[in-house]
């Protein structure tokens, strides 16, 4: 892992993938609905405090599910809009939810690895600067998505596979919640 200092500002932004950080993952291979939706212990009350620490808070996700043809976009968007009110009402905060419903054989400039979301954000809100912000992720293509745009990564968990070689984790944390404390401390 490499390091560089972390620099919290009043302007940080802090972009999350979703399902392995704020949800668990479950063996469908996708969550179609708020049924199949379970926080991972700790998310709601990191979220809170995350509000008070960041310029915007994004989550950016591929969501294949709808390419493939397993759900809809309606059920999508109906189940991301029922996790930002359940975020909401526990005292945290989603500026906006990025998702890439393409599949992987598509190869669209939204989906993670590729930097499609991300600008995507920058341009709905000029203020973000990549180098300020942060990208909490469970896999490598969730790190090689702030990597290319020059955010700090932050592992969440231990994925083998996105602490191979090239390394693009800056930092590794077992959960959100440790990640947002540590932080918090800054």
């Amino acid at each position: 892992m490499r390091y560089r200092p972390w620099r919290l500002t009043a302007g940080s932004t802090l972009f999350l993938d979703r399902d392995g950080v704020l949800n668990r993952c479950v063996e469908a291979g996708f969550v179609g609905g708020k049924e199949a939706f379970a926080f991972l212990p700790g998310v709601l009350p990191a979220l809170k405090t995350a509000a008070g620490l960041f310029r915007h808070i994004f989550v950016v996700t591929n969501q294949p599910a709808v390419g493939a043809g397993l759900m809809t976009e309606a059920e999508l968007t109906a189940l991301h809009t029922w996790m930002c009110k359940e975020i909401g009402a526990a005292g945290g905060r989603i500026d906006r939810v990025y998702s890439c419903t393409a599949l992987k054989a598509a190869r669209s400039f939204d989906r993670k690895p590729a930097v499609g979301m991300g600008l995507r954000a920058q341009r709905e809100f000029p203020d973000v600067v990549f180098a300020d912000a942060f990208m909490a992720g469970d896999t490598r293509t969730d790190m090689a998505f702030g990597h290319r745009l020059g955010m700090h990564t932050v592992l969440i968990g231990t994925n083998p596979a996105a602490l191979a070689p090239p390394c693009l984790v800056e930092r590794r944390y077992d959960s959100l919640a440790e990640f947002i404390e540590t932080i918090a401390t800054i």
